[in-house]
């Protein structure tokens, strides 16, 4: 199965394609429906365990759905 940091660098690294294409969808307890949207352009770095942004990081594990120009790329139940 595809993690959410392969369907990233994979976006990342791919010719033609661009992070700031990309929609990310993840847990965030607290916000209306538990999730938040995050566009791409917002990605400051793939790290490791984390997406790093301007205002902090969110770990991929919560990361439950990736968009690609409107595609869906990844879609997993979220957790």
């Amino acid at each position: 199965m595809r993690t959410a940091k392969d369907v990233l660098n994979e976006i990342k690294w791919t010719e033609g394609k661009d992070l700031k294409e990309c929609e990310i969808f993840y847990v965030h307890r607290g916000a209306p429906g538990d999730f938040k949207v995050m566009d791409g352009k917002d990605i400051v770095e793939l790290g490791r365990s984390f997406i790093y942004i301007e205002e902090g990081q969110i770990p991929y594990h919560r990361v439950f759905k990736i968009k690609h120009k409107g595609d869906i790329v990844l879609s997993r139940e979220r957790s």
